[in-house]
C-alpha cells in the first residue's frame, strides 16, 4: 500500500466535494499529534484544523473505502 504525504501549498478536494487549500502542518502543544491546517475555498474561507491521519485516511461511502481528501487539479 502506497503512503500518503501531505503537500503544503496544495489544494485538496474532499470526498463531499468542496475543495481546501492546505497551508501549514502544525503540532498539537499537548500531544504533539501532526495537525494539518487548511483553509476552506468556498463559502467564509475558513481556517480549519485535522489530524494529519485522519486528512490522509479513508472514509467509509456506501460501502467502500475513499480517501478523504484528495490532490485537486490545479
Amino acid at each position: 500500500m502506497d503512503k500518503r504525504t501531505l503537500k503544503i501549498g496544495k489544494k485538496y478536494k474532499h470526498f463531499k466535494g468542496n475543495e481546501y487549500l492546505v497551508l501549514y502542518l502544525a503540532k498539537h502543544s499537548e500531544t504533539e499529534e501532526d495537525l494539518v491546517v487548511y483553509k476552506a475555498l468556498y463559502g467564509e474561507f475558513g481556517i480549519w484544523v485535522r489530524p494529519l491521519a485522519m486528512f490522509l485516511g479513508t472514509t467509509e461511502v456506501h460501502g467502500k473505502q475513499i480517501n478523504r481528501f484528495e490532490e485537486a487539479e490545479d
